[in-house]
């Protein structure tokens, strides 16, 4: 077999391969030679056809196939023997023959580049930090509290917090439009369920009381029929109730979980679940602005090979979650240039993350892997289940040992970077979450 490596550019390379007809000759006579062995051809026993009936039937499908796999093979060989890193799928070529006397072909693709980790010796990295407070305790346990709403009666007029039951009926210009009307119609006031316009018409009235008023609805409102017309709405509140906060108590407190209603127990097992899941944004965040540092000192050129097959499973990443969400994505366009960036950027880093953990051996050990599992497991109640899970089967390892693996590479870079804290208050990390 001969080979000649062309280099078309710093990641094309072009791959010429001869290999001669004679050599493929012997392959296609000892594939008809077992073909022949259990061949059923019309008029002969099984296996008893002449080899020359056999190659008449079956020479043309073995010739191919024989073709097929010399080229895969001689391809594999010549990288093998070359050295080459091939990136994605290579683009295999036909070659006119110069003399006859061999197949020759040629593969073109794209190799992947070499990798040198910037220097972060001069690269300011803020690392996030946050206390948490008694404060953010008492703010988790006013969410929980507010998770755990009821709602009373009263007799009074309807302010913001309370939920109402009306009877709502819209018109334009005299008409019912569709979804204009409803009977028995659930909202509670200041969560923005109903527009603007309607909250302000309901607050003020008691149960029984009925307001007409003119709604304008957004020129970007989802119901096109009404977009940018203004309707006239008749409401009629049925009933107004007060939302009831539960109290800080032993029947909340079992509630929560705590068997005994121990309330400090309580309070304990909260500030506990606060501070791990503030450790676990923390750690999210540093590793993001860890991997924006990599990024910004270690400058690539990609395989557009490599970031052409990350277009594609984020694309159908994308498609099965619209479509898990009950979406319709048949006739849903997908332009591959929403993905790119996205793709160039996980690319990039997946190349500079395997050169750092193959160079600087930040593999995980496991005892880190144990430690992320453990982490897991801890805020199930049955712990030690969830350990014996994930050892139960090696494959389902995979994930804390990417995770330890990563947390290894943060490591490396914090100690190598310029290290500021950035400190981010309790709301400001939990963000809406805390507004439950």
């Amino acid at each position: 077999m001969q080979v000649n490596v062309e280099t078309l550019s710093n990641l094309e390379r072009r791959i010429k391969i001869a290999v001669p007809f004679a050599k493929i000759d012997v392959e296609v006579e000892n594939r008809l030679k077992k073909v022949a062995r259990t061949a059923k051809v019309q008029g002969f026993r099984p296996g008893k056809a002449p080899m020359k009936v056999v190659a008449q039937n079956y020479g043309l499908q073995v010739r191919e196939d024989v073709m097929n796999d010399t080229v895969n093979a001689s391809f594999t060989d010549a990288v093998r023997e070359n050295q080459l890193k091939v990136a994605g799928y290579p683009r295999f070529e036909a070659v006119e023959g110069e003399n006859g006397e061999a197949f020759e072909f040629a593969a073109v693709f794209e190799v992947y580049p070499d990798v040198k980790v910037g220097e972060l010796a001069d690269k300011t990295v803020e690392k996030p930090v946050t206390e948490v407070t008694d404060e953010a305790v008492q703010k988790t346990i006013d969410v929980l509290r507010k998770q755990r709403v009821t709602y009373s009666a009263v007799d009074r007029a309807a302010k913001e917090g309370d939920r109402l039951v009306v009877d709502f009926v819209g018109k334009i210009d005299g008409v019912a439009f569709a979804g204009g009307s409803s009977e028995d119609f659930p909202f509670t006031l200041g969560q923005g369920q109903m527009l603007p316009e309607f909250e302000a018409a309901a607050q003020g009235l008691k149960a029984g009381e009925a307001k007409e008023f003119d709604l304008a609805f957004p020129a970007d409102y989802h119901g096109k029929d009404v977009a940018g017309k203004t309707a006239q709405f008749t409401i009629t509140v049925k009933s107004v109730s007060e939302a009831v906060l539960p109290e800080v108590d032993e029947a909340f407190a079992k509630l929560l979980g705590v068997a005994d209603g121990n309330v400090e127990q309580m309070k304990k097992e909260i500030r506990e679940n606060v501070e791990r899941e503030v450790a676990r944004r923390l750690k999210a965040k540093t590793k993001d602005v860890v991997l924006a540092a990599l990024l910004d000192v270690t400058p690539l050129e990609l395989p557009k090979a490599l970031v052409a097959l990350e277009v594609q499973r984020l694309a159908e990443q994308t498609k099965k979650d619209f479509q898990s969400r009950g979406m319709d994505v048949s006739k849903m366009p997908f332009p591959t240039d929403l993905f790119t960036k996205e793709a160039e950027r996980r690319v990039a880093l997946g190349l500079i993350l395997s050169e750092l953990v193959d160079s600087q051996d930040l593999r995980a050990k496991p005892e880190q892997v144990r430690a992320v599992i453990d982490d897991f497991a801890a805020s199930y109640e049955q712990p030690e289940d969830v350990v014996r899970w994930y050892y139960a089967d090696a494959s389902r390892l995979e994930g804390p040992e990417s995770l330890a693996t990563e947390d290894n590479v943060v490591a490396w870079v914090l100690s190598r970077a310029k290290v500021e804290e950035k400190s981010f208050s309790f709301d400001e990390l939990m963000g809406a979450n805390q507004n439950a």
